[in-house]
């Protein structure tokens, strides 16, 4: 009896022992957990630090001048203009156009005779045609897309990024607005009434080319009134009369630029307010701006919209205010230097003319300040953050700033 008690207690003994070597194993186990947390929380911690430092570095840093990473050998037509089309060059004249992509290959020619060009850009697509004229061409920056003629003379175009094209042509007493595909086949045909619809003063077709955009100016009573309307091509303009889908009405203005940034997000300039408009289906109105003075210029992409206006202040020439897709205003600044041309890069804004160049932050920091080493036609960015594209009349050099 006392051998069987004798086991039974050390059977105990050792379930004890192996209990607490058990538990033991257990907080050495949550031990050994925890630390490795705690390791991979610091090294999270270490890395958000050297991250933010690096951000906060990055964005306080200043370029005081620029590197030329290559150039290519150009020759410019007197009286060309050069414009932005998608990553590539596009130059055109009176006497025709071509396309110059990032590798300075030229990617399509184009001869013609125009007098009076009317200029289409959306993206990497853009259509050519001459006022009062009747050819329309259209190309990307891969490419030419097609060209097609109108029976009625021309006076106004808008692209899409498809290659679709709106043309405004002018009859007696009626206003047509058709919408074609690159080849010319036409997709949409509408009529106005000047006495009842107004003038077309300008169109914008998003970039799928499923929504067309339209400022209408008349007469009422006396009284100038301005319509923005907007038509949907698909599905749902199908259900609408002549795929109107929504209306915009204002009194004692006119509204001579309507874009679209985005698929859903467009906006509108009048000569006394700033128009926000929202919707891939039937746009709404976002948010509206009054204007106090004149808007001297407007610049955009599918970010921002910058309008130039001349400044209340004596030490500054112009002021210029962005504002977000949403009709936000996200910054302003007053500059003194005569402008050619100013967009927008990653947070950053540019201002140029042919000689300057001034880079600023949306916080209002400046990134860089200094001279171009040739005279400038236009500067564009590239996927590159601080690098860009610079044309002259005789290269396309590419820059890094340093």
């Amino acid at each position: 009896m006392a051998k069987i008690k004798y086991f039974e207690e050390e059977n105990r003994k050792r379930a004890g022992r192996a209990k607490e070597s058990q538990s033991q194993s257990d907080r050495e186990y949550e031990r050994r957990k925890k630390f490795r947390l705690i390791r991979i929380l610091l090294l999270l911690i270490i890395v958000i630090a050297i991250g933010a430092w690096l951000y906060v570095r990055y964005q306080g840093k200043v370029y005081v001048g620029y590197d030329v990473i290559s150039s290519t050998e150009r020759v410019k037509v007197d009286g060309a203009k050069d414009v932005k089309l998608g990553n590539s060059v596009l130059t055109y004249s009176q006497d025709g156009a071509h396309s110059v992509d990032v590798k300075g290959v030229t990617t399509w020619n184009q001869s013609f005779e125009i007098q009076d060009i009317r200029l289409a850009i959306c993206q990497n697509a853009s259509a050519i045609c001459g006022y009062n004229g009747h050819e329309i061409y259209v190309q990307n920056s891969e490419g030419q897309l097609g060209s097609f003629e109108t029976n009625l003379p021309l006076k106004n175009i808008a692209v899409a990024a498809t290659g679709r094209v709106t043309a405004i042509m002018e009859d007696t007493n009626v206003m047509w607005m058709n919408t074609y595909e690159p080849d010319g086949r036409l997709l949409y045909e509408g009529q106005f009434h000047m006495s009842q619809s107004g003038y077309p003063c300008a169109i914008s077709l998003s970039p799928n080319g499923d929504l067309l955009a339209a400022s209408f100016i008349f007469v009422e009573e006396g009284n100038i009134v301005s319509n923005v309307a907007f038509f949907n091509y698909g599905p749902v303009g199908d259900n609408q009369s002549d795929q109107l889908v929504s209306t915009f009405t204002y009194g004692d203005m006119i509204i001579p630029e309507i874009h679209f940034m985005t698929n859903s997000a467009a906006f509108a300039v009048a000569d006394n307010r700033l128009m926000f408009y929202s919707g891939s289906q039937s746009p709404k109105t976002k948010t509206e701006h009054i204007l106090d003075r004149e808007v001297k210029a407007v610049y955009y992409d599918q970010n921002y919209v910058g309008l130039v206006f001349t400044s209340d202040k004596a030490e500054a020439k112009y002021v210029l205010r962005i504002f977000n897709t949403s009709g936000e205003k996200v910054a302003e600044r007053y500059f003194d230097m005569d402008y050619l041309g100013i967009f927008f890069e990653n947070g950053t804004y540019t201002i140029y003319n042919s000689t300057d160049c001034v880079i600023y932050t949306m916080a209002g920091g400046c990134k860089y300040e200094g001279k171009f080493d040739k005279s400038v036609s236009l500067m564009v960015p590239t996927e590159t953050p601080y690098r860009y594209r610079i044309v002259t009349d005789n290269s396309i050099d590419v820059i890094q700033l340093k």
